[in-house]
């Protein structure tokens, strides 16, 4: 299977989480963290999903919960989560069913955040643990600075883009400035 890797801005825009149980309070801190208005529908919900800003309906999951939404995570028994999919489906929604690759039309990377860079992982939900393994791999490898090469990039960018500079140029450039960094960070 073939994935188009995606990031998607969810800030105040409307976002079903099905679940109310550990999954779901997991995901609902990478949901809270994007700005998303969410919106949790399950008939019993842990402690760790009552967050303010959340919007509680303490029932079973039914199609209309889906009207106006932009994101639905699904983070509910198999059968819940089915119901939930090919109900995202008639309505041409994308649903993320956690651990559920069967009842998923996209699928969460495990991510490594770093200031503005973000790197997600995905295995096609075939292999969570190993896309953990690579993002901690990933975390110890990336530099600890990397807000100083996103400043530089930016502002190289910037002047790249006033001077008329050709993209096929700016590669090497970023490289250029980026080594610079790193020349007078060793001295």
């Amino acid at each position: 299977m073939t994935l188009y890797p995606v990031f998607l801005k969810l800030r105040g825009r409307r976002v079903l989480l099905v679940g109310g149980g550990t999954v779901a309070a997991a995901k609902l801190e990478g949901l809270l963290a994007a700005g998303a208005q969410i919106t949790v529908v399950a008939p019993d919900v842990s402690p760790a999903v009552e967050r303010e800003g959340v919007t509680l309906h303490r029932r079973a999951f039914r199609p209309d919960d889906l009207d106006g939404v932009w994101w639905v995570v699904a983070a509910a028994p198999p059968d819940v989560n089915r119901q939930v999919q090919a109900a995202a489906e008639a309505r041409q929604l994308f649903v993320n069913a956690v651990d559920d690759p069967v009842h998923a039309s996209a699928y969460l990377g495990s991510i490594v955040r770093r200031d503005d860079v973000t790197v997600a992982i995905s295995t096609g939900g075939r292999a969570p643990a190993l896309a953990a393994l690579l993002r901690e791999a990933l975390d110890a490898w990336l530099p600890h600075d990397i807000d100083t090469w996103m400043a530089a990039a930016d502002e190289a960018r910037r002047q790249w883009k006033e001077r008329g500079v050709p993209m096929d140029r700016r590669r090497p450039l970023l490289l250029e400035t980026l080594n610079r960094l790193y020349e007078s960070k060793k001295s």
